[in-house]
């Protein structure tokens, strides 16, 4: 089994498209990148932590390989926005992908400079690409909230602008 973590705004949003997938063992709303050990919901809703809102997701690579999730998490985002996904502006909504391995660096690289040459986007890929650090699970309400609360979460989904942004840039 291995890790990937990837930030792209509300993590409440970036569980189900990888949810039941074969190979996929186990998804995790937290929180990484920040100076403050074990923090809260609370204190990373601020923007003052440096923490991105991530999932951390465990995966057998010889099922499903690491760059079928990279396929899976480019259509979930803006990744032109530098500063935050939809109405989602702090810091800690901020878009990027934390490698856990070398391996993982170099195909997520590959992979942002095949979208950037793509021709999709008018503006350049601006995600980024991060060494992963300590993962801090998020509050037990946080995980599989889609399941938990589906008429919130749709309605958040929506508020938040990620459909919006599915849409604009990859609902072909």
């Amino acid at each position: 089994m291995q890790k990937a973590t990837f930030a792209g705004g509300c993590f409440w949003c970036m569980v189900s498209p990888f949810e039941e997938q074969p190979g996929i063992h186990g998804i995790v709303s937290g929180y990484m990148g920040g100076e403050l050990e074990n923090p809260t919901y609370e204190q990373v809703l601020t923007g003052e932590t440096g923490h991105l809102e991530v999932v951390q997701i465990t995966f057998d690579p010889d099922v499903f390989p690491y760059e079928k999730l990279l396929e899976l998490y480019w259509p979930q985002i803006d990744p032109t926005d530098a500063t935050g996904q939809g109405n989602d502006r702090k810091s800690q909504y901020r878009a990027a992908i934390l490698y856990h391995n070398e391996e993982q660096h170099r195909l997520a690289i590959e992979s942002r400079e095949r979208l950037d040459k793509s021709g999709r986007f008018d503006k350049p890929i601006v995600t980024g690409i991060e060494a992963a650090s300590v993962f801090y699970p998020a509050e037990e309400y946080h995980q599989n909230y889609h399941r938990k609360n589906p008429k919130h979460y749709k309605e958040s989904r929506i508020y938040s602008g990620r459909e919006a942004i599915i849409e604009k840039y990859w609902s072909e």
